[in-house]
């Protein structure tokens, strides 16, 4: 029993010294390349071990490189996944870009990878369009009728814009404001209607792709609707506030008039007060007079036939019935 024992032991122990062979002297890897034309040694396979990088990916790549013609080195590979690349992606890219006659070479490939973009669904997006479809963009024509318009805008990879160079948002960003533009220079809304691919026209001659990663092909406006009358909503805005900036002056002068009044009346009462009150001097003045000698008894008597003579002129001149007679 202490045989068989042994001897399980000693075939678990071949077994994993054998997987720790092959895994760090990865032959099967090697004889791979060597059947594809590869030339790479086993002492290199070993090393990429110890550098952390996955033989298998470096060892594919190279492959599918020289089957397709392509002369890549294998320093550079392993120090573009040692930077954070994707090394296969950049390899089917290259082979890609190959094949349909884009120039793109490693360096490129590998900057472009780097940036963060897709390098391989760059070179497939240059070789096959893509449409994007913008959201709906209000704009206003001369007349004051609204436009909804929905535009779908076909666009090309740029290889030599793709590291540094705007993304989709400010290509949609760009037509938006150009069909804004469009339809604002528009006299009226029925021309817009009348011939949609006006916008189309004056958005291309923008240059919008200016700085971005994409060359524009084609912007085609997929629909239009007219919306809300904004002149209209406007003028009548202005009416109202027009309207109440009036009525806020009539406001103003009524409260004015009212405080001229009270200021008038208030004056008046000052007035009376003021003849009350000289009035009530008189019979002082009077009697100094008489102590004084200034006045005498008949002067007094006079004054009062003058005072009421006066006094009763006045009434008759407030009768209505004498002047109705009097007409």
């Amino acid at each position: 029993m202490t045989n068989i024992y042994v001897l399980i032991a000693s075939g678990i122990g071949a077994i994993f010294l054998l997987w720790l062979l092959f895994y760090f002297i990865p032959v099967g890897l090697w004889f791979t390349a060597l059947v594809s034309g590869v030339r790479i040694s086993l002492l290199q396979l070993i090393l990429m071990r110890w550098r952390k990088v996955p033989p298998g990916v470096i060892v594919t790549s190279l492959i599918a490189a020289t089957k397709a013609g392509l002369d890549l080195k294998r320093d550079d590979m392993e120090a573009h996944y040692l930077a954070g690349g994707h090394v296969q992606a950049v390899v089917n890219s290259l082979i890609s870009a190959d094949k349909a006659n884009i120039e793109l070479d490693f360096k490129t490939a590998t900057a472009i990878d780097l940036a963060g973009r897709d390098v391989l669904e760059a070179v497939q997006m240059s070789v096959n369009p893509k449409v994007i479809d913008t959201k709906k963009v209000a704009a206003v024509a001369k007349d004051g009728i609204q436009l909804i318009a929905l535009a779908r805008v076909t666009v090309r990879a740029n290889i030599e814009q793709l590291v540094g160079g705007a993304g989709e948002e400010t290509v949609l960003a760009r037509v938006g404001e150009g069909i804004v533009s469009s339809i604002g220079s528009a006299d009226s809304h029925k021309a817009v209607l009348e011939n949609p691919d006006s916008i189309s026209k004056v958005v291309l001659q923008k240059g919008l792709d200016s700085g971005t990663a994409f060359e524009i092909l084609s912007i085609d406006i997929a629909d239009i609707d007219i919306g809300k009358n904004i002149g209209a909503a406007l003028q009548m805005d202005q009416a109202n506030a027009d309207k109440n900036i009036a009525q806020a002056k009539a406001e103003e002068r009524r409260a004015m008039a009212v405080a001229q009044e009270q200021e008038m009346k208030a004056k008046a009462q000052e007035a009376r007060a003021n003849v009350i009150q000289a009035e009530a001097e008189i019979p002082k003045a009077m009697a100094e007079a008489f102590r004084s000698g200034n006045l005498g008894i008949m002067d007094y008597y006079k004054f009062q036939n003058i005072k009421a003579d006066t006094k009763m002129r006045e009434s008759i001149s407030e009768d209505p019935l004498i002047e109705g007679d009097a007409k």
